[in-house]
């Protein structure tokens, strides 16, 4: 009987063995497996039912929230003096994307379009879009910048022509019209008679270029060769590089479309990605770790240097001819028109910007941009992109509209891309990427853990047995030499 609790003993310290070599191998083969999950979902695929909707139909949902710079003093500003403005909204639409025209070819690269619409949220916003507000007319404050250097007499003209249009230096309309376009006698007569000269070719709106609009012609790469290329502009409408800055370095196209980055980031990682709507390549900047309902995330954010002029951060040179820090001139993609985009109500910005306009109050929370990424899938789990419109302004004689406005960059709305993953693509994703790794690793340890517990028990139960053993042999060998001595003395 002690025979076989020994052998099975034995057993036990065997597959105990086993275990704890199973649990080991798993420790390494599970992350693995994992990992090698993960380039599979991650690669652009149809055959990824999940991860190929989400990149093309993007089904979390996109906001975008408008804030507008009201100009309280708009006659005072034509006397010189320094403008003052409050900030009214937001005026939320919801934004749909969906990308169309879907062509995968064979170097492992896919071109798409995609489309943008949007849709006015009254219940989210803080007014309708009938609001009235007031802004600097970019139609006459834009082009008399742009018409400086043109000879007096034709400024004189183009002064008449405002008048003939009743176009003055301010505009004070509803939100929906500021938007998405107003009727314009000017703009009608530019469209005639000088076609090209504006962006669009119907009304005249801040955004009227946006909706129902697409981004271009975008080529990325599938991954299907090298996950690590997965998401990356190969081409934008057929280029390669820019035409619109000042150096090669400047009109790289970088990174990927800005929506899904490459897996398996680092904190030395960074985001690069082109941005059709800023004419540029961005990149943004590892900031801290946190979490989301459960999920890991890297929080990135804009460095300084991105708006930086080229005196503070020489690559930026070719973004120029610059002004203060803390804006991009982006005149070279507009028609022109002296704009500059910035952080909302400057942040981040050269703090001299905030003496010229009265009633800005920047802050990080507020006004900064971050996008909180999953880094070892690459997949954005809550987005803000946060950006302000600029329009440079000043005094140009013969074009009396301009009165006498000081040289100032007035900021005229800015605006919020925001989204987050939520519903039941948030809970595929936290059980795929959450719950199953940590049952996986739980795993590994519970079988190291019952391995070594085995081997112990399995240990401890041989040791008694053979101790036992040991005992009953040196008992009954006693016994004996017992029996033997009694029998000597009962022969002698």
């Amino acid at each position: 009987m002690a025979v076989n609790k020994s052998k099975v003993a034995v057993g036990f310290i065997v597959a105990g063995v086993l275990t704890v070599v199973f649990g080991t191998v798993l420790s390494f083969v599970g992350p693995l497996i994992i990992d090698d999950q993960i380039v599979k979902n991650t690669v652009i695929d149809p055959k990824n039912e999940m991860s190929y909707t989400m990149w093309k139909d993007i089904p979390v949902p996109f906001f975008m929230s408008v804030y507008f710079f009201n100009v309280l003093n708009p006659q005072e500003i034509l006397k010189g003096e320094k403008p003052m403005v409050e900030q009214r909204g937001p005026y939320v639409y919801r934004k749909r994307c969906q990308k169309d025209n879907i062509t995968f070819h064979p170097n492992n690269t896919v071109s798409y379009r995609e489309y943008r619409q949007y849709y006015f949220e009254p219940s989210m916003s803080a007014g309708s879009e009938s609001d009235v507000v007031t802004i600097p007319n970019m139609l006459v404050l834009g082009a008399a910048v742009m018409m400086e250097n043109l000879p007096y007499a034709v400024r004189l003209m183009i002064s008449a022509t405002f008048k003939t249009f009743k176009e003055g230096p301010f505009l004070t309309k509803t939100v929906g019209e500021l938007m998405w376009g107003y009727d314009s006698g000017l703009v009608d007569f530019l469209n005639k008679y000088l076609p090209g000269m504006l962006p669009s070719t119907g009304k005249f709106g801040l955004f009227a270029e946006f909706n129902n609009s697409n981004t271009g012609l975008f080529t990325i790469f599938t991954g299907q060769d090298d996950i690590r290329k997965v998401h990356r502009v190969d081409s934008w409408n057929g280029l390669t590089e820019l035409s619109n800055w000042r150096t090669p370095q400047c009109n790289m196209i970088n990174g990927t479309a800005g929506q899904m980055w490459p897996p398996f980031m680092t904190k030395e990682t960074t985001l690069p990605f082109y941005s059709p709507d800023a004419c540029r390549s961005m990149e943004l900047v590892y900031q801290r770790p946190g979490v989301m309902k459960g999920i890991p995330l890297y929080r990135y954010v804009a460095p300084k240097t991105l708006f930086a002029n080229g005196t503070d951060y020489a690559p930026n040179e070719g973004f120029c001819p610059c002004r203060q820090s803390g804006l991009l001139n982006v005149s070279s993609c507009r028609h022109n028109s002296p704009v500059f985009i910035s952080h909302p109500h400057f942040y981040n910005a050269d703090p001299v910007l905030l003496d010229y306009v009265q009633g800005l109050s920047p802050n990080e929370e507020e006004h900064g941009l971050f996008i909180d990424i999953h880094p070892q899938t690459g997949v954005p789990l809550n987005v803000s992109i946060r950006l302000q419109l600029n329009l440079y302004m000043k005094r140009v004689s013969g074009i009396t509209e301009t009165g006498k406005i000081s040289e100032v960059v007035m900021p005229m709305i800015w605006f919020e891309e925001s989204g987050y993953i939520d519903g039941p693509i948030l809970t595929t994703f936290h059980t795929n990427l959450v719950v199953l790794p940590a049952v996986m690793e739980y795993m590994q340890y519970g079988f190291i853990a019952l391995g070594l517990a085995t081997i112990l028990i399995a240990a401890l139960v041989h040791h008694r047995v053979k101790a036992s053993r040991k005992e009953s042999i040196k008992g009954s060998h006693g016994h004996e030499i017992q029996e033997k001595s009694i029998l000597n003395n009962s022969e002698k």
